[in-house]
């Protein structure tokens, strides 16, 4: 009768470990990593709303800019805008896909999709005149450093600065 209790002692530690690693795994599916650190579906929605909140932001600051700059009414002007909206776009479809995911990883090809677009958004920052320092680049260093957040917890690329 004394070896039966180590006995039943070693398989309920057995048990336990087991479950524990099954456990670990499982929630390790659910967490994203991105400079060592880990992320759970509700971190990369908060990083998702920083994302819409700050490009929000982003156009209204290249709208009122290029009301002010030598570009307004032109076509120029119209495809800066229209390059933006499809970011905002992007960024909406991505919103609204997270929001019916299960996990964070169904949602890696609209992150991808955002990515392309910021791609597009960041060549007009970086080629065009805007004033160094001034509030289109500000406001552009925030909504990229997010996507590129996002784009490191998918293992996606990263946009240039």
């Amino acid at each position: 009768m004394k070896r039966v209790l180590p006995l039943l002692s070693l398989t309920s530690i057995l048990l336990t470990v087991g479950a524990v690693a099954f456990l670990t795994t499982s929630i390790g599916a659910a967490q994203g990593t991105h400079k060592g650190n880990f992320y759970t579906k509700a971190d990369v929605e908060r990083i998702i709303k920083r994302v819409e909140e700050r490009s929000d932001a982003f156009r209204n600051v290249v709208d009122r800019s290029l009301d002010r700059s030598a570009i307004d009414g032109t076509n120029r002007e119209d495809n800066i805008n229209q390059q933006v909206k499809e970011l905002e776009t992007a960024i909406d479809a991505l919103r609204k896909d997270f929001d019916r995911a299960q996990t964070w990883e169904e949602t890696r090809s609209q992150v991808q999709r955002v990515l392309n677009e910021a791609d597009e958004v960041n060549a007009i920052v970086r080629r065009g005149r805007w004033r160094r320092g001034g509030p289109v680049k500000a406001e552009w260093g925030l909504v990229r450093a997010d996507i590129n957040k996002l784009a490191g917890i998918y293992n996606l690329r990263l946009l240039i600065a």
